[in-house]
């Protein structure tokens, strides 16, 4: 009869200590395996914006008269407006020296076709830098390879 008993206690024994062992690997693989999900996710959606980006690029520039006085460019976005698609630019100039002088914005298309204007007062003070909206009719809208100059 012990050795019944001993056999049973190494048999319930075995038995629990693979189920830990079997949970422990279910987690572990969930885990991995949610792991590799997100990661390929994120991946995608990172690939699938940069993608976005790469089409969609406008090219913004200066007229010289602006960079003679002082101003630059830094980062821009194309975005809608309340009532418009595509029809708002968001520019982050930066002054090198005092500024103050109204800015025209011209969005032409990827034929050379002007498509609209937009203007604003802009002021900055000598190395301050800021974003300033410059929100076009909301008949236009900012297209695929786009140029927008400022004036």
């Amino acid at each position: 009869m012990n050795t019944k008993y001993i056999i049973s206690f190494f048999f319930v024994l075995a038995l629990l200590v693979s189920c830990g062992r079997v949970k422990e690997k279910a987690r572990e693989t969930i885990n991995k395996s949610g792991e590799t999900v997100g990661k390929t996710a994120t991946e995608f959606f990172e690939g699938v914006s940069e993608g976005i980006d790469k089409t969609l690029q406008c090219e913004l520039s200066l007229s010289s008269s602006l960079i003679d006085k002082g101003l630059k460019t830094g980062k821009f976005t194309i975005e809608n407006s309340e009532d418009g698609r595509n029809n708002q630019l968001t520019v982050y100039l930066i002054f090198d020296r005092d500024f103050k002088s109204p800015v025209t914005a011209k969005a032409f298309d990827k034929n050379g076709l002007e498509v609209g204007r937009a203007k604003m007062d802009i002021e900055g003070k000598t190395d301050e830098a800021g974003y300033f909206d410059f929100t076009f009719d909301k008949r236009t809208c900012i297209e695929v390879k786009s140029k927008i100059v400022l004036e």
